[in-house]
């Protein structure tokens, strides 16, 4: 007997701003059908080291010295998950960060159109909202 192919589309979209080394982000994901995803996690993989010993949201956990990775939540088609936001310290003051946020894991679902879930966002120290 084969398992049926679950097909979803994740996205995540938020934005992200850099000022005298501190990093805020904002994220929320999204699924655009057809199946819903029982849960899925994003990683958010950071260029500059973040201080350490900093507390993130009770659904992220640290998945290295520059990764966090946070659960979704059920994603139900056209609907959206829990919010994720958090403020870093990052080591130093850094110019620039490259932030990348890509999906971990689906739950294993097929998604046709992997390009609306990953994201490389370069974040100057300017205190601006960086969309992606």
């Amino acid at each position: 007997m084969s398992v049926p192919d679950v097909e979803a589309d994740l996205s995540h979209h938020g934005h992200v701003s850099l000022w005298q080394g501190r990093l805020t982000l904002r994220l929320e994901s999204g699924n655009h059908g057809p199946a819903k995803v029982p849960e899925a996690t994003v990683r958010l993989d950071l260029s500059a080291a973040p201080a350490a010993g900093q507390a993130l949201p009770d659904h992220c956990l640290w998945g290295g010295d520059r990764v966090v990775l946070c659960r979704t939540g059920q994603l139900r088609p056209a609907g959206r998950a829990r919010e994720t936001a958090f403020e870093l310290a990052m080591t130093g003051d850094p110019a620039e960060v490259v932030v990348r946020i890509d999906t971990a894991w689906n739950g294993g679902a097929s998604d046709r159109n992997p390009e609306n879930q990953r994201h490389r966002v370069l974040v100057p120290a300017t205190g601006d909202l960086y969309a992606f």
